[in-house]
């Protein structure tokens, strides 16, 4: 670790973290199993993150930076407003078909709280609040009736989706919630 800058050990400390609360959730990550696995003093980690509850909230607002700039990406390669709107299913269909798919980290880890104002619930409410405005900002670019009502809609079922994949191992859900997608936006012929 001598040879690393503050940034990449950082960068590693927070890597670490959030893999290991997406597989084994926040209460069953603890410090120890942190430190063994990241290759990292305790000293090193309290260096950067006063408490765990620091760290993981740190780790969990560079999983929503990331997840939705992929989601972004991959939508934003499709040609027109509703094709785009149906990439959003398509997109999921390929990360349920990944191997380390463990459903939504934000529904997970706000499912370990029961304060509705703990942090933690507060960073999953904030990244649903952008997955709802970027679902309402595809609405709106393709010029839907109601693009609020719509784009909340789009929110259940990409939600809805997540849920059904993780749950009952349905590798079929992305495709039925797309199939649901396109009727509700009229976009059957697309």
């Amino acid at each position: 670790m001598n040879d690393m800058t503050q940034n990449e050990t950082r960068d590693i400390i927070l890597d670490v973290t959030e893999k290991l609360i997406y597989r084994h959730g926040i209460a069953a990550t603890g410090m120890e199993f942190l430190v063994k696995t990241a290759g990292v003093s305790r000293k090193s980690i309290y260096r950067y993150f006063a408490n765990k509850d620091e760290l993981v909230i740190a780790a969990l607002q560079r999983r929503d930076e990331r997840w939705l700039h992929w989601l972004r990406a991959e939508v934003e390669r499709r040609e027109g407003s509703g094709e785009r709107l149906l990439a959003l299913f398509s997109a999921l269909k390929t990360w349920f078909a990944s191997a380390d798919f463990r459903g939504c980290a934000f529904i997970n880890t706000s499912g370990e709280t029961g304060d509705a104002q703990d942090p933690v619930r507060l960073l999953a409410k904030a990244h649903k609040q952008k997955l709802f405005e970027y679902a309402l900002e595809l609405c709106e670019a393709h010029g839907t009736p109601d693009p609020r009502q719509q784009a909340a809609q789009l929110l259940i079922l990409i939600d809805g989706a997540i849920t059904v994949a993780l749950v009952m191992g349905d590798s079929t859900a992305a495709d039925n919630a797309q199939c649901m997608a396109r009727t509700l936006l009229g976009l059957e012929n697309a």
